[in-house]
């Protein structure tokens, strides 16, 4: 009996031992292959924030979106959110660090407990952690919030969660995400980036429509203080907020108030930030910022023009074919096409040689195809060989290059011989296919500064005999024909990020191709595609990730699907000098969120110089 008693003991402990042993201990942070933080437990603040920033004074900035808001919550597809209330209103579980590629470290949740198989994530929660009228942040706040964002959110989130088998709450501040497989190695990292929601709020009100213009109850470091309806919505630091001493969020959110301006047109954006009506803007117009803030304040200092966070991966942006439109579909066309915009005309004539152009769908990171396609990057491609274009094995993708002269007669003829091939023959002064139909298209834009760009692009075009009709609507009409994907060509840009997962699919997905809520703005439908960002999410390494993008690149490059247009050096901004700013620069993003007033009014180089030496900060 004793001796029974002892193997089933010891059968017991084997168990637990086994069950236990899948689960690493928990962490203040996560990162996606498993590899060490920059930023140890214990840690006091992130190195691009200034602990001892001073608290007080306003900064107001224009929107990120262009148009009017119609709604505050920026988590679902319809109509236009307010970005910054992810984050500034509404905290999540762990907070990213700018100045890595992607680790997050707990805010909500106090730890995170990654399982070793990779097929669970538990959260401590912090027991400090409060919504803004002193209710609790509870576990089933977290699966609440998790449920509203699958059910009722943006299609991002269920692209993004779509691995999430089950959410199990374990007690009031422990919950565990159970997912169905291990191959995506972001999920984790996306899941802590969570925000957390109070479902005593919310479960009264309409989340799916965004909420309307009520001004949310929120956990963050901000609350909602005032809505002007579309044009202007303003912020205000909660001074009691629980997790303002926490090391994610010492020398972040310094001013007392923020405000957030939203034009439908950049021009016009540009032009009351040089009234003084407001003090940031990001600026999106080479041309703007090249010439549009000239004037006594930008030369004597009061106004200030800069490419911040130069270190970060730039957004790619280029003029997008829809390629299901008829004219479109073969790659020769394309390729002909996007020979016939002249950049370094463009570049010189019109932005002073500043930028540089556009090659990759990953510029200024690691994940852009440079080089010629390593033995590992060719094995993964090897299988795909007569589904992508045969260029992706031997060549290295370079767009087209002038002399920048304006005359591009070479690049006229080398055009006039791949539409040719594509069946497009000379009658009369067009260029018409076998059934006699004009290669016409039309170039859909909402927004200012985009024609000056388009016009010599359309002289050359017509001088072959292809036309190109410009139309410009207002943002409204924009967004309705971009979700039923009613256009020819449009200009759009994709976000970059040195660890991507599955936001590729929304992006580049045939999944997406006409999903009304998702960014696939090329109406892209290969199988091949949808192949290379499978194996990328599941990449067990960094180094196998970096081969699985570099592979989707050169696809992507090879199959003309953009005419790519060109990227700063930089953030481009302009703002009134009136802030103090960290010595040392967060590299993934402006950071505005640890800047802080030092002036009430802009002051001159010379002022600002004596007072920051009187402060001991930097410009």
């Amino acid at each position: 009996m004793r001796l029974a008693f002892s193997s089933l003991l010891s059968s017991t402990l084997a168990l637990l031992m086994a069950s236990t042993a899948v689960i690493a201990a928990p962490q203040t942070y996560l990162t996606v292959y498993g590899e060490p933080a920059k930023y140890s437990a214990g840690f006091t603040h992130f190195d691009y924030a200034n602990p001892n920033a001073p608290k007080g004074g306003t900064l107001r900035r224009s929107a990120l979106e262009i148009g009017r808001f119609d709604h505050v919550l920026p988590y679902i597809d319809k109509g236009i959110g307010v970005s910054q209330v992810d984050g500034w209103l509404y905290a999540p579980l762990a907070q990213r660090s700018l100045d890595e590629p992607y680790t997050v470290y707990g805010l909500v949740a106090e730890k995170m407990e990654r399982a070793d198989d990779g097929l669970s994530l538990r959260f401590y929660l912090n027991p400090k952690a409060r919504f803004a009228d002193g209710k609790p942040i509870t576990a089933e706040d977290v699966r609440y919030s998790f449920d509203l964002l699958m059910t009722q959110g943006s299609l991002r989130f269920r692209t993004l969660f779509a691995d999430v088998k089950h959410v199990e709450v374990e007690g009031p501040r422990q919950v565990r995400f159970d997912f169905s497989s291990n191959e995506n190695r972001t999920l984790p990292l996306d899941i802590a980036t969570l925000p957390v929601f109070p479902e005593h709020w919310w479960k009264t009100r309409d989340f799916a429509n965004g909420g309307g213009y009520e001004a949310p109850l929120g956990s963050g470091p901000y609350k909602v203080s005032k809505i002007d309806s579309g044009n202007t919505i303003t912020f205000t630091r909660d001074p009691d907020w629980w997790g303002k001493d926490l090391p994610v969020s010492r020398g972040l959110y310094n001013f007392d108030h923020l405000s957030l301006e939203y034009f439908g047109d950049t021009e016009v954006a540009r032009q009351v930030l040089r009234g003084g009506a407001y003090d940031f803007n990001r600026e999106f117009s080479a041309t703007g910022y090249s010439i549009g803030y000239n004037g006594p304040a930008l030369d004597d200092g009061r106004l200030q023009r800069a490419h911040l966070a130069k270190a970060m991966s730039q957004p790619s942006q280029g003029y997008v074919f829809n390629v299901q439109k008829p004219m479109f579909k073969d790659r020769r066309v394309r390729q002909a096409l996007a020979m016939l915009w002249d950049f370094e005309w463009a570049n010189r004539q019109m932005m002073r040689n500043m930028y540089i152009r556009q090659q990759s769908y990953f510029s200024n990171s690691p994940l852009a195809a440079t080089q010629l396609p390593t033995p590992e990057e060719l094995a993964i491609l090897e299988p795909l060989r007569g589904q992508v274009p045969d260029e992706v094995f031997t060549q290295v993708f370079k767009a087209p290059v002038t002399d920048g002269s304006g005359m591009i007669r070479d690049k006229q003829l080398q055009a006039l011989a791949l539409l040719e091939e594509a069946g497009w023959k000379p009658q009369g002064d067009k260029l018409v296919n076998a059934a006699g139909e004009p290669l016409e298209f039309t170039f859909l834009n909402a927004q200012n500064g985009v024609e000056r760009l388009l016009l010599p692009y359309k002289r050359n075009l017509a001088q072959i005999g292809i036309t190109l009709n410009i139309r410009r609507i207002d943002s409204s009409q924009y967004v309705n024909r971009l979700m039923a994907r009613d256009y020819d060509m449009i200009v759009t840009g994709f976000p970059v990020t040195t660890s991507p997962g599955m936001e590729l699919y929304n992006y580049f997905g045939s999944a997406a191709a006409f999903d009304s809520g998702a960014n696939n703005y090329m109406v892209l439908k290969d199988p091949a595609v949808d192949t290379l960002i499978k194996g990328l999410v599941k990449a067990d390494t960094q180094a196998q990730m970096l081969n699985y993008a570099h592979a989707l690149d050169r696809v992507l490059q090879w199959n003309y699907l953009w005419i790519p247009n060109y990227y700063p050096p930089g953030t481009s901004a302009a703002w009134w000098n009136r802030f103090g700013r960290p010595a040392i620069e967060a590299q993934n993003d402006e950071a505005l969120e640890t800047w802080w007033e030092i002036s009430p009014t802009p002051l001159t180089n010379e002022q600002m110089d004596a007072e920051l030496k009187k402060r001991g900060g930097t410009r």
